[in-house]
């Protein structure tokens, strides 16, 4: 039986890999820099996002084995990540 944590993980990936083939499909239809640069923009609000639920997806499965001072440290450690990514 499929744990429903690691299934809402995985198909939230199998969309985000959906997404990418997509727009890598539209950037070869338009064949324009202009409008492959706008689709790659678009790309950049769905990887993090992505990132984000599905961690969050992970530790809700996790929250009753992992001690509070565990979920603080994963948490800092995902909030680098976002203010790596994030950062102009």
């Amino acid at each position: 039986m499929m744990d429903k944590f690691v299934a809402g993980m995985a198909s939230l990936r199998l969309l985000s890999g959906t997404v990418e083939i997509a727009a890598a499909v539209l950037m070869l239809r338009y064949m324009q820099v202009e409008k492959a640069l706008l689709i790659n923009s678009g790309l950049a609000f769905v990887g993090p996002f992505i990132l984000l639920a599905t961690t969050t997806i992970g530790l809700v499965g996790m929250a009753d084995k992992l001690s509070a001072g565990k979920l603080l440290w994963i948490l800092l450690g995902v909030s680098c990540i976002f203010f790596g990514i994030l950062k102009k």
